[in-house]
């Protein structure tokens, strides 16, 4: 699971920053949250292929989270798309994407499905989950956390080979075979330790500090949390919908992440390291997400 922030400004773009959007590619496709004005060109500047982008999770309708919608869609289309493309958002997301799609004249080849989501959802998709919170925002938003599918236990080597194994068998036991060994079937279940948990991502969008975002990223090793301002702004940014990076941390800390990720700087922040270093009083593996930077989200 590799991480691409594509954008990680506050409200509009900067020289330094594009607006909000991140790539999470896993084995089978790439997954985008938010897709802000300029996502098409930066995807063009990342290892990763527009062209494998599977769905859309969109956190709301504020133009900086959704203007690169259109261009993106006809691009693909331009490059002769076939495979189907899902868009997710809140509940007015038939109606905002329905707009944002409309806008233009160009050939439509490829099948788009939009779904509207409510806050508490869970979507079961290919080899991972999906789930959503309420984000604390103006418009309806929300926030989502993908998860993959469980991953086998470890293989016990000390274990196999105190039941025999050797050789080839070591393989087919990994990979989910049983072998036999004299009169003994040994299942792999008997070398493997249990299952663990698949890589996560949380993803806030546009939020203040809510309870609803703290419970969804419980345990995650990823939390991308937008950090609009610094806590000295903190009651002006709450009103707006908007966190400071000390309250990211709070929340991160609250919730037992491994990893927090601060984006969303507003333009009043040429240097994004301040906010950085005040999260990391409270949290110290708190990174200011910086655009095009990368990160393998490895398993535990």
């Amino acid at each position: 699971m590799r991480l691409t922030f594509l954008g990680t400004a506050g409200s509009w773009p900067t020289k330094e920053r594009n607006a909000s959007a991140l790539a999470v590619e896993l084995d089978r496709e790439l997954v985008l949250f938010d897709c802000g004005e300029g996502t098409q060109r930066q995807l063009f500047h990342s290892v990763a292929s527009f062209m494998r982008v599977r769905r859309i999770f969109l956190s709301h309708f504020h133009g900086d989270h959704f203007l690169g919608l259109p261009g993106l869609v006809q691009s693909m289309n331009l490059n002769h798309r076939t495979e189907p493309l899902d868009i997710y958002g809140p509940t007015d997301a038939k109606e905002m994407v329905g707009r944002a799609l409309a806008l233009g004249y160009y050939t439509q080849r490829f099948p788009i499905t939009v779904h509207a989501l409510s806050a508490g959802e869970s979507l079961e998709l290919d080899g991972y989950t999906v789930r959503t919170a309420r984000a604390d925002h103006p418009v309806p938003s929300l926030a989502y956390r993908l998860e993959e599918a469980p991953k086998r236990g470890r293989f016990d080597v000390e274990r196999a080979r105190a039941l025999g194994i050797e050789g080839r068998a070591f393989a087919d036991l990994e990979q989910g075979r049983s072998v036999r060994r004299g009169s003994t079937v040994v299942h792999p279940e008997d070398v493997l330790g249990p299952p663990r948990p698949g890589r996560s991502v949380v993803y806030s969008g546009d939020t203040a500090p809510t309870p609803d975002i703290e419970r969804l990223a419980s345990g995650a090793l990823v939390l991308v949390h937008e950090a609009t301002v610094m806590n000295d702004l903190a009651a002006e940014a709450n009103e707006w919908g908007h966190s400071s990076a000390q309250q990211a941390a709070e929340l991160a800390r609250s919730a037992h992440v491994q990893t927090l990720y601060l984006t969303h700087f507003s333009s009043r922040y040429k240097d994004v390291d301040p906010l950085a270093e005040e999260a990391r009083r409270i949290f110290p593996s708190s990174f200011a997400a910086r655009d095009l930077a990368e990160h393998l989200v490895r398993q535990p």
